[in-house]
């Protein structure tokens, strides 16, 4: 039996002038204005390369962006609130004062974070605490209206890699998930503003994440559309034995694995590769 895409719902998502829908599975580009990130840290560190470097995944292929402005690489130190609203706030005026259309994430944490950055123009909330760490987090989305992402973590960044203990990782992600999902509705977040993430490479070792990609179509069962983050992660360079600068091809099969399971959006740092593999992977399936 040959694979094939599944029929996604498009996605909806809010903007300035009203809702928009685009066709899933979508590519977010990733713009990290760290100076630790595990894969770019130190190249977007001011404003004018951060907007370039968005600009550039935009023309490249990408729907959204993620800005983030806190790594969240195991062992990552934690950046106080101002500090990370400095780093990513900039970035994301700067692109809607340029009229970027593609939908801006913030990818934090901290409820104070995201107010600042959905007043700059930001529409999406993506925080891989699953609204764990901050509890006004949920209440601001539900405010403002925006979408929320919600991952699966153990911990913090700072220990997650020692809380890697499943018996059975897929349905454990998937009852976590639903639990965080249920929170954001009774915090009156709407359904329609709700996508899931089962945190690849969070608090997960090699054989967890890669259960996660093959059983992702389990995930998608909950109703949400689901992001898979594998772009570039230490479990693709464990397979491989490729250097971190060096896995764009296994982030392209692990990102196509995801799409043809039911991932709806695929979180990347390469668009380009990404958009055309979907592209050709489409037209053969």
């Amino acid at each position: 039996m040959s694979a094939s895409f599944p029929k996604l719902p498009s996605i909806v998502i809010p903007g300035l002038s009203g809702d928009r829908a685009f066709e899933a599975p979508l590519v977010m580009g990733i713009v990290n204005v760290t100076p630790d990130s595990f894969s770019d840290g130190g190249k977007l560190i001011n404003v004018d390369a951060g907007v370039a470097h968005a600009e550039q995944l935009i023309q490249d292929g990408a729907d959204i962006l993620d800005i983030g402005g806190e790594s969240t690489r195991p062992g990552a130190a934690e950046v106080s609130i101002e500090e990370e609203i400095a780093r990513t706030v900039p970035v994301i005026r700067a692109l809607n004062e340029r009229g970027c259309r593609a939908p801006i994430s913030i990818d934090t944490m901290k409820s104070d974070v995201a107010q600042a950055a959905l007043d700059a123009g930001a529409s999406i909330v993506n925080d891989v605490s699953g609204g764990e760490h901050d509890p006004a987090m949920f209440a601001l989305c539900a405010q403002r209206d925006c979408i929320v992402i919600v991952m699966h973590m153990r911990g913090t960044p700072r220990d997650m890699q020692v809380r890697t203990e499943y018996v059975d990782v897929v349905g454990e992600v998937r009852d976590y998930l639903q639990s965080r999902v249920d929170a954001a509705l009774a915090a009156g977040v709407s359904r329609g503003r709700i996508w899931i993430d089962p945190g690849f490479g969070f608090a997960k070792l090699p054989p967890h994440n890669c259960a996660l990609v093959a059983r992702l179509g389990e995930i998608a069962e909950l109703g949400y559309p689901v992001l898979l983050g594998a772009s570039r992660k230490s479990t693709l360079g464990q397979i491989t034995g490729r250097p971190v600068d060096d896995r764009e091809a296994e982030s392209l099969a692990a990102g196509l694995v995801g799409a043809l399971n039911g991932a709806s959006l695929l979180r990347v740092h390469e668009p380009g590769p990404m958009r055309r593999a979907l592209t050709v992977a489409r037209a053969m399936t």
